[in-house]
């Protein structure tokens, strides 16, 4: 308990006294608890002080969860000197009921269906080196309820025949601003907010989100906010070669040359070509245009080829960083998965799946103090995994829960032992469930 306060202590600035014990409680209920980490089960770990009312009035305060994690991640996890992407995406989970707020029907890539539940947008910092994500912002996204409009009889409306010829004043549609779908529309504002805390404090230049936004839009929504853009294109994307030939004097001047063929690349372009295990990876990097865009394209395309069936298969990686190398581009990609990370460890160990709040601020907090824990164990697991590299959280959970025991069961005894045989106690019973356990655990009290 007495370390959870500590690191505590750095967000003090943002928070008032009141809300940093809460949070310790809360925080240390959760570190111990097996079970669905909800109000009631989270209690029931608590040491004096953690009741279920107090609980709650936390889950029930409005909280500024973006300047937490900023201040909390500055002030254990950022490393200055070191290189760091900006990661955003979706994270979908079912929810029963009626009564919840932002309940709606949402795509789970799980379960390849849309389903009935919450969904939250997450903007992350990812360590390049560490290859380490850290939640930053999570904001819930809620869809606009159609009003039940009266069916309108169509009147029969004359249309005019147009002029020929091009309308005076008119510009190309790609040059202009695109039409944001409603789901940017929701994100747009969170990527600006997120970006401002980042303002001083920790450069980044590249955005990577996956292959749903690979779009023109998405692109011209990022490059509005001073970054770059990392994502991917649609296998079956066209693309094609900028046009090299000789304008014939009449007409707009060619844009678009060559179509080009991913399963048939020139060999200008070839980056990479490797053999491992029986299959032929091959990289190619290209500036291109695609007619969706309005600019062109750093394309990075890996294609694989399996020497037995000599089947392939193939994806279409792009910058809008046109200077941006193949290596770091194809890596930049890669870590986009890290956040994905971050999803799994709050559903499964700091109850993002599991809380049944109902409330617009409860359902925020409690989905944000699931994030914050993935960055608050982050800080926890550090001590051990310098001895024990395999160190995880079911460890870290089984620690806590073995020193609540040990606590639990020392105050039983007439006489408390001495502190030799006091560490060795803490030591063989947080040991006993451990996955990979320490041999020299710091007892916690």
């Amino acid at each position: 308990m007495t370390e959870i306060l500590a690191l505590l202590q750095n967000i003090a600035p943002v928070v008032s006294a009141t809300i940093l014990q809460q949070m310790s409680h809360v925080i240390y209920g959760m570190l111990i608890s097996n079970g669905r980490i909800t109000m009631l089960e989270i209690s029931r770990w608590t040491e004096a002080g953690g009741s279920y009312r107090t609980i709650q009035r936390l889950y029930h305060t409005p909280l500024l969860w973006l300047q937490i994690q900023w201040v909390f991640f500055v002030s254990q996890l950022q490393k200055p000197k070191d290189e760091y992407i900006v990661a955003g995406d979706e994270v979908v989970f079912g929810k029963a009921g009626k009564e919840t707020h932002g309940l709606g029907r949402f795509f789970s890539s799980l379960q390849k269906r849309v389903i009935p539940g919450l969904s939250f947008f997450v903007f992350s910092v990812i360590h390049v080196k560490e290859r380490q994500s850290y939640p930053i912002q999570a904001v819930q996204m809620v869809k606009e309820k159609e009003a039940n409009k009266q069916p309108v009889k169509k009147k029969a409306v004359k249309i005019e025949k147009r002029p020929v010829g091009r309308p005076k004043g008119s510009k190309n549609k790609k040059s202009e601003k695109p039409t944001l779908s409603p789901e940017l529309l929701r994100i747009q504002p969170v990527l600006q907010a997120f970006l401002v805390i980042l303002k001083g404090v920790l450069a980044v230049q590249y955005l990577v989100m996956d292959g749903h936004f690979g779009n023109y839009p998405s692109a011209w929504m990022v490059l509005q906010t001073g970054l770059q853009f990392v994502s991917k294109l649609r296998s079956d994307a066209a693309l094609y070669e900028p046009f090299t030939g000789k304008y014939c004097g009449r007409g707009a001047h060619p844009k678009y040359g060559d179509k080009v063929n991913v399963r048939m690349m020139k060999k200008k372009y070839l980056k990479s070509d490797t053999k491992e295990a029986g299959i032929r990876t091959q990289i190619y990097q290209a500036l291109l245009l695609n007619k969706g865009f309005a600019f062109s394209l750093n394309v990075v395309m890996i294609l694989k080829t399996n020497l037995l069936t000599h089947k392939q298969a193939h994806i279409i990686l792009f910058s809008t960083d046109l200077k941006l190398p193949y290596e770091k581009l194809y890596d930049y990609y890669t870590l986009r998965f890290q956040i994905e990370f971050n999803f799994r460890d709050a559903k499964q160990y700091w109850g993002l799946d599991d809380f049944m709040n109902v409330k617009e601020v409860a359902v925020a907090n409690a989905a944000n103090l699931s994030f914050f824990m993935v960055n608050f164990s982050s800080v926890l697991l550090r001590r051990y995994r310098e001895n024990n590299p395999v160190f995880s959280v079911l460890d870290l959970k089984s620690h806590y829960r073995g020193c609540r025991y040990a606590s639990e069961t020392i105050k039983l005894l007439p006489q408390k032992p001495d502190g030799i045989l006091l560490a060795e106690i803490f030591e063989q019973i947080t040991r006993l469930s451990m996955v990979h356990p320490v041999f020299e655990p710091v007892p916690t009290s």
